[in-house]
């Protein structure tokens, strides 16, 4: 673009965001090409507004006015202008003035700020985001603090000012408000920034999933085809609203197409389309989105492949689709999508290629693999269990995982959410989702191409350099139940679905085989879990019997959960009832619903219609279903979770209305027994179990979440210290980072109260002898070569040298059998206490953001892979889990008679460590290795770190939708 400004175009400044109202728009700087732009947007806006932004009539805008208004120097004058489809619909302004209010220069770091918004688009939340988005744009340049004159009457804009919660003051002078905002943001500001986006972004999602009207683009006049198919899917499912079909191809006396009008553009239809399914060829979609767009379609779903998935030239095809889509407003599921489904009564919608729509029910479910959507449709249908919604995004190169995760966060209708991902196109925002999500509900993930080395085909994500163990240890920390297989997501979906959570680890196992119940005891053991002695039927239970047993196991207080076991049972004449699963469902269920809530699950062997008759049962809710937080109310943060439903104690009751005749899959069993819960059935034990497994863990983050840990301060941190430290040392390392010497790492680390030990050079045996009568005996002396430090295993360690003839010894051994003290590097440093030795690490990946890592030394450690993490900052709950957490850690508790160390002081470590590089995100990289933690205490003995420019945070800035 054109500008006239002494400063390049700042396009980093754009940005695609979602409005109140879950349309989007776009927002970027005002250059001199906008003069007829800004001129039409102006004599739109009523002569009230414009009263309220020039205190005085101002009918049109003067040739001088209209030069100041596009012509910045992106500095001290910006103006920013909200589009959509190319026209402008708000601006704001910003000059920085100083003390006297006067127009100035840097280094001022004030200035005055001014809105105007269209009065058709007042109340969409536009300014709130202009006002987040110029802030930013302040910041940037140095501006700390905004004054706005603001008439009394103008309502609106002061609540804008008000409700961001930013620092402020207010005064009343000369008939008009004067407000000065504060531009740091806070917690609170921070809070209604990210309540906004969840309620934009469900919003968005709503209107996908709730549309009063379809047309299907592509529609062909002759059965089969993608249009058609999806056509007729809609129809099938018994769609609530108006259907229209669309092709360009159809000729003029065609008026109709499987008794849906038929038209040729979406501009015939003549009213307002909600949602458009499109399944035209890829070279034809642009011309269809701008059809849609100026016609006022509200969102996408693109069936149609040849993107990112074929290729560079389809990747370029895919953003023109995304920019073009968003420009108009418009939302985009696919390209390359199976559809959405929506189950909801008063919608029944099947964009999809599934010739049968799921029966309502209490799951979510997001994959982004059409194949694997099929697959887990088949497989919940198969198990009795119904959805409330349906997503498949295909290539997600606009609606991902994140907007749905912000929709069922708060979606009444959905208990459980399942996603299937390849890829996670903005991991911290990913986990502060999905953290907040499961919170109330679970969320359970399984993830594809752990392994590939690269994202899928067509979905643009950022690079990350932390291995598959890392990302599902912090999904973890998030309260996310990270599962291996599409089999796994399904077992887990239906127990959580289906039953309560369970109070603890304790199961009990019946059932009428030996066998079998000794197969689920040793499974239970595996996954942690503390089964009860198994209670044997034998082989003649009856019915009756198991409903007894059951019965009494959840009354037991001294158990969690219950696993029944089933196989088939002999009757009075001698001859095995395999087909009478139906009988032994209602004892069961019977059982369950007059007894304390607590999860069953039965595992069976080839009884003949129990699985289907326990998924028949329905249920009802036991306490208030979640309510969405007033989409007008600017003025909250993020709810807090804390004050939300938890998981039911009892599962909600699917509905079961309005289900079309057409639709084939079995819908639930009327609710004829209204507290029967749904009971989960599993051909294998090692299934029930593990899904039972993942409920515990999960209920056990649920009441540790409900009191999360603090970050403890410590008086002897110098922030600022090491603040200025880090300043002056980035002086002298390149634009890629570089490595402190040893000792301003240790001066840096020391400022955070992290002590290492001192190691003095030992270029020879004579150095290495007036090193330790500093130190004094006994000493230790290695190599800190890069390919031998840390490597005791190798013989690059020699420890408790206690007088000058050892250590000479010791030198002349490392030197005799690795080569030159240059090429060795030794040093001298003062033994540490016995004690077990450990690795504490940080690191800034640019994806996930920092992490903290936690393990063991040495190489067995290493080989079995076993570190924990978590990311920073971490609590002190975070440090004690972190500990306790490797497969290793009974060596720091006492094992085998040993004594335990200082976990403590191990924990404080981590803490220190975790404040540093949250408080300097300079500091890119921290090893701390080994740390020896003995008895009493623990000697830090060796340490890195690594300074860079800080990598750009995307999650606190505005907000925004990714870019392509």
């Amino acid at each position: 673009m054109q500008t006239s400004s002494d400063h390049a175009y700042p396009d980093h400044w754009e940005a695609d965001v979602v409005l109140r109202d879950g349309a989007t728009a776009h927002i970027r700087p005002i250059t001199t090409d906008d003069a007829e732009r800004l001129v039409s947007f102006y004599e739109q806006v009523s002569d009230e507004s414009k009263y309220y932004r020039f205190f005085a009539p101002y009918p049109r805008l003067s040739d001088k006015d209209v030069h100041r208004f596009t012509h910045h120097d992106y500095v001290d004058r910006v103006g920013l202008a909200v589009t959509v489809g190319g026209e402008f619909i708000a601006t704001v302004r910003y000059d920085r003035i100083n003390a006297d209010g006067r127009p100035a220069t840097a280094p001022a770091d004030e200035a005055e700020v001014a809105f105007l918004v269209q009065d058709a688009h007042q109340g969409r939340g536009v300014a709130s985001a202009l006002l987040e988005h110029i802030a930013e744009v302040a910041r940037e340049r140095g501006i700390r603090r905004f004054a706005a004159e603001v008439l009394p009457a103008n309502n609106k804009m002061i609540k804008v000012f008000r409700d961001a919660r930013y620092t402020q003051k207010r005064s009343f002078e000369d008939g008009s408000v004067h407000l000065t905002l504060d531009l740091e943001p806070t917690a609170e500001s921070l809070a209604v920034q990210r309540g906004r986006e969840q309620r934009a972004e469900a919003r968005s999602v709503q209107r996908l999933l709730a549309p009063g009207s379809v047309a299907v683009i592509g529609t062909g006049r002759a059965t089969g085809g993608v249009g058609r198919t999806a056509l007729r899917n809609l129809l099938n499912a018994g769609f609530t609203g108006r259907t229209y079909a669309v092709n360009t191809a159809f000729p003029e006396d065609l008026t109709e197409v499987d008794g849906v009008p038929a038209h040729r553009s979406v501009g015939e239809i003549g009213e307002t389309v909600d949602l458009a399914v499109v399944a035209v060829p890829a070279e034809r979609v642009p011309e269809v989105v701008a059809d849609c767009g100026e016609h006022g379609v509200q969102g996408l779903v693109v069936l149609t492949a040849g993107y990112a998935e074929s290729g560079a030239a389809g990747l370029e095809l895919q953003r023109e689709l995304v920019r073009l889509a968003r420009s108009y407003g418009m939302r985009v599921i696919g390209p390359n999508s199976f559809g959405i489904i929506s189950t909801s009564d008063t919608v029944r919608l099947n964009a999809s290629l599934a010739p049968e729509a799921p029966a309502p029910g209490r799951i979510g479910l997001f994959t982004q693999s059409g194949a694997i959507g099929i697959a887990l449709l088949s497989g919940l249908h198969r198990r009795g269990a119904g959805l409330s919604s349906f997503i498949s995004s295909g290539n997600r190169a606009d609606v991902s995982g994140n907007d749905f995760l912000q929709y069922w966060y708060e979606d009444p209708d959905t208990d459980v959410v399942l996603l299937y991902l390849e890829s996670i196109g903005n991991p911290r925002k990913f986990t502060r989702l999905a953290r907040r999500t499961a919170a109330v509900k679970p969320v359970v993930v399984v993830k594809g191409a752990r392994h590939s080395g690269s994202a899928p085909p067509g979905h643009a994500v950022p690079v990350t350099r932390i291995p598959d163990a890392t990302v599902g240890a912090l999904l973890r920390q998030a309260g996310v139940i990270r599962v291996d297989t599409v089999t796994e997501l399904v077992d887990a979906g239906l127990l959580l679905a289906g039953q309560p959570l369970p109070a603890g680890p304790r199961v009990a196992i019946l059932g009428n085989s030996e066998s079998l119940g000794l197969l689920t005891y040793d499974a239970c053991l595996a996954e942690g879990l503390r089964p009860l002695r198994p209670r044997d039927l034998t082989t003649a239970a009856t019915p009756a019997d198991f409903r007894a047993a059951l019965a009494e196991a959840l009354l037991d207080k001294s158990c969690d959960a219950v696993v029944v076991t089933a196989i088939p049972w002999v009757g009075e004449n001698g001859v095995t009832e395999s087909g009478d699963g139906e009988v032994l469902a209602a004892a069961l269920r019977a059982a369950a619903t007059t007894a304390p809530a607590k999860p069953v699950a039965v595992v069976h062997v080839e009884i003949g219609g129990l699985a289907e008759a326990l998924a028949a049962a329905s249920s009802t809710r036991t306490g208030p279903a979640p309510k969405a937080d007033d989409p007008e109310d600017d003025t909250r943060g993020v709810p807090d979770a804390a004050a939300r439903p938890r998981h039911p104690t009892r599962p909600p009751a699917p509905s079961t209305a309005g289900v079309s005749a057409a639709v084939r899959y079995a819908a639930p069993a009327p609710a004829s027994a209204p507290h029967a819960a749904r009971i989960p059935a599993y051909p294998a034990a090692e299934r029930a179990v593990r899904a039972l497994s993942e409920a515990v863990k999960y209920a056990q983050w649920r009441r540790e979440a409900a009191e999360p840990g603090k970050v403890p301060e410590y008086e002897d941190i110098d922030e600022v210290g090491a603040a200025a430290r880090i300043e002056s040392l980035l002086g002298g390392i390149s634009d890629r980072g570089g490595t402190l010497d040893p000792a301003a790492a240790r001066e840096l680390l020391g400022r955070y109260g992290i002590c290492v030990r001192p190691t003095h050079p030992a270029p020879g045996p004579d150095a290495a002898v007036a090193a330790a009568d500093r130190l004094g005996y006994p000493v230790a002396l290695k190599t800190t070569a890069p390919h031998l430090r840390h490597r005791a295993d190798l013989g690059g360690v020699r420890l408790d040298l206690a007088n000058e003839e050892q250590l000479r010894q010791a030198y002349r051994e490392l030197t005799d059998a690795f080569g030159k003290p240059a090429e060795l590097q030794p040093v001298v440093q003062a033994m540490a206490p016995r004690g077990v030795d450990t690795v504490v690490r940080a690191a800034i990946d640019p994806a996930v953001g920092a992490v903290l890592s936690f393990g063991l030394a040495g190489a067995a450690s290493e080989l079995l892979g076993d570190t924990a993490h978590r990311l920073v900052p971490a609590t002190d709950r975070d440090a004690a889990e972190l500990i306790r957490s490797i497969r290793t850690a009974p060596l720091l508790f006492g094992w085998r008679g040993s004594a335990p160390v200082d976990t403590p002081a191990l924990e404080e470590l981590l803490l220190r460590v975790s404040r540093l590089v949250d408080d300097h995100p300079e500091v890119v990289a921290i090893s701390l290795e080994p740390v020896v933690v003995a008895q009493r205490g623990l000697s830090v003995l060796g340490a890195s770190v690594r300074l860079a420019p800080p990598p750009a945070r995307t999650d606190l800035g505005p907000r925004r939708l990714p870019s392509y």
